[in-house]
């Protein structure tokens, strides 16, 4: 049963949910929730995981103060749907936001209205997304759709639509700040969305990283150049190869009339305009600090170009989304470090769980790639890392399969607020709080829709434990994919047909229908997603962001026979 009593005080509302069965929580006890989530902010890049390409001091303090999960992942790798499973505490076919086209479905109850009626402050400011009226915020700034780094917009719950000079990043903090500061009632507790659009494409630095970030030179991934000769179909027809498909103008910050100088033919219709859209709103002391220093980039591409091996391109282009994507994220630890001051200095820490994470992971050229979708660690696993003073031991680390899709009931325990008995998600405060014995998930279950479109990543879903994954690509494909995690970590060889794994794939094949089951997944709720999808392209005669590809026109041709 969800409760919706508005006007009643909040202690009565409290004691009725605890009535309903949950542990009681005091007023005094009740603890504040910080949840602090990036965009496209691969594990890979936080020190606390790995320090080769950046240090995060900041960010890194939040483990050692708390948890560090290593195997925390997500149920479906692309921004809107996986907010939507943190929000609802459901699988994306359950809650209906399988993609980034359709509209996420209001009607759906999401856990900060539970703690909205539970008599908690709730504010949210940075990126949602989706919508422009977030359910169960007492106040909300959030940048439309993807926002812009520079001089963003943003929708705002009591001021209507305002553009605010400066860094998307910083801003997203100042609004945080103030208000603590200012907004917030001191002595009731409250819940935080602080919601950053860094890294995500296409990647512009603050105005004080750009020169320093320009001239950073990073390590390569073992696996640059994979050839994907162990995988199947999917790996192969993918369109995310940082040479082959990332921007020049857009991404690589390679200025349009040096393209067409040099001849280099725009990787889609829209990469000159990525870069004009984003570059486009500086003013112009933003503009020469920019100029300043990508004019150099510029002046030796432009040098070096005629000589460059298709290799030395992709180096190339490795080292300047890297310099980029990485430069972003320089800021967000800034500004984190910013908040967990502000949190020491007022004396908030020791009742406040905080929370990092981001809407997914992605690829730092492993396997040549850039953007996410596919269920393979970089992408399908996350970074969580949790801090509650006095509750989570400091410095410790978990490796169990958890995923974003426990967020919210964790939440709601910590609170002590009923969970909505159809949230399909397990409370993380076990591992949190050292009851690991009270812990029984051995496997988590993943589903990714948006094929075919932008990256042309197909459809696949997937079950996987600590040791294995077991995959199924559907729709233009019927292929499985097996991998062993543990001998095989970089995921290069499927060993699906090796006989040395059969007793494995039976008992994998065995619990994924089982997952499947539980979660209430099956072909025919698969069929019904994809064919709304594909009447939805044809209808608006779009090709939904990817590349005009022989393969797309192919689906669409096989589609008008059937």
């Amino acid at each position: 049963m969800i409760f919706r009593i508005q006007s009643i005080l909040p202690a009565l509302l409290l004691s009725l949910l605890f009535s309903c069965g949950e542990k009681e929580v005091s007023e005094t006890q009740r603890p504040n929730i910080i949840f602090i989530m990036s965009d496209d902010h691969a594990y890979q890049a936080i020190s606390a995981y790995d320090n080769k390409l950046l240090e995060t001091p900041n960010i890194d303090r939040i483990a050692k103060m708390g948890m560090l999960f290593t195997n925390a992942t997500v149920t479906n790798s692309i921004c809107a749907p996986s907010r939507a499973t943190i929000l609802t505490g459901k699988h994306s076919h359950i809650n209906g936001k399988v993609d980034n086209h359709f509209p996420f479905d209001t009607t759906n109850v999401t856990f900060p209205q539970l703690f909205q009626e539970a008599g908690y402050q709730t504010a949210m400011f940075g990126k949602l997304h989706f919508g422009n009226s977030p359910k169960g915020f007492d106040q909300f700034k959030i940048l439309p759709g993807q926002g812009k780094y520079y001089n963003p917009d943003f929708i705002t719950k009591h001021e209507g639509n305002v553009t605010v000079e400066g860094y998307v990043t910083d801003i997203i903090t100042d609004m945080t700040l103030n208000w603590l500061e200012k907004e917030r009632k001191k002595d009731d507790p409250f819940l935080l969305f602080y919601l950053h659009k860094a890294p995500h494409r296409e990647w512009l630095p603050a105005e004080r990283h750009v020169a320093e970030f320009t001239q950073r030179t990073f390590p390569e991934p073992a696996t640059l150049f994979d050839d994907y000769s162990g995988r199947g179909r999917a790996a192969h027809e993918a369109e995310m190869n940082l040479l082959k498909d990332m921007h020049w103008a857009g991404d690589s910050k390679v200025y349009p009339e040096l393209m067409d100088e040099l001849g280099i033919m725009p990787t889609s219709s829209w990469d000159k305009d990525a870069f004009e859209g984003e570059v486009g709103r500086m003013n112009p002391a933003q503009r020469a600090n920019w100029d300043a220093a990508y004019g150099k980039v510029n002046e030796d591409f432009k040098k070096a170009y005629p000589t460059m091996s298709e290799a030395d391109k992709m180096r190339w282009r490795y080292q300047r989304y890297m310099q980029d994507y990485l430069g972003t994220i320089k800021a967000v630890d800034e500004n984190v470090g910013r908040v967990l001051d502000y949190l020491e200095k007022n004396n908030l820490m020791e009742n406040t769980i905080i929370v990092y994470t981001s809407d997914q992971g992605f690829y730092l050229g492993e396997h040549g790639w850039f953007d996410k979708r596919f269920v393979y660690d970089e992408s399908f696993k996350t970074p969580l890392l949790v801090a509650w003073p006095g509750k989570i031991a400091a410095g410790s680390k978990s490796d169990e399969m958890v995923q974003n899709l426990d967020y919210a009931q964790t939440f709601l325990e910590a609170a002590g607020i009923k969970a909505p008995s159809d949230m399909q998600g397990e409370s993380l405060i076990p591992l949190l709080t050292g009851k690991n014995d009270q812990w029984t998930r051995d496997a988590v279950y993943y589903h990714y829709y948006e094929y075919p479109s932008v990256h042309m990543v197909k459809r696949h879903y997937a079950i996987v434990t600590k040791e294995y994954k077991l995959v199924h690509y559907y729709f233009d494909t019927d292929e499985w994919e097996l991998i062993d995690r543990i001998k095989d970590p970089q995921e290069l060889r499927n060993v699906y047909d090796d006989p040395a794994y059969a007793e494995i794939k039976a008992e994998l094949h065995e619990k994924l229908d089982g997952l499947r089951k539980k979660y209430g997944d099956n072909s025919e709720i698969s069929q019904k997603y994809l064919n709304e999808y594909l009447d939805f392209l044809e209808g608006n005669n779009s090709r939904a962001g990817a590349k005009d590809t022989a393969l797309f026109n192919k689906i669409f041709r096989d589609r008008a026979k059937q």
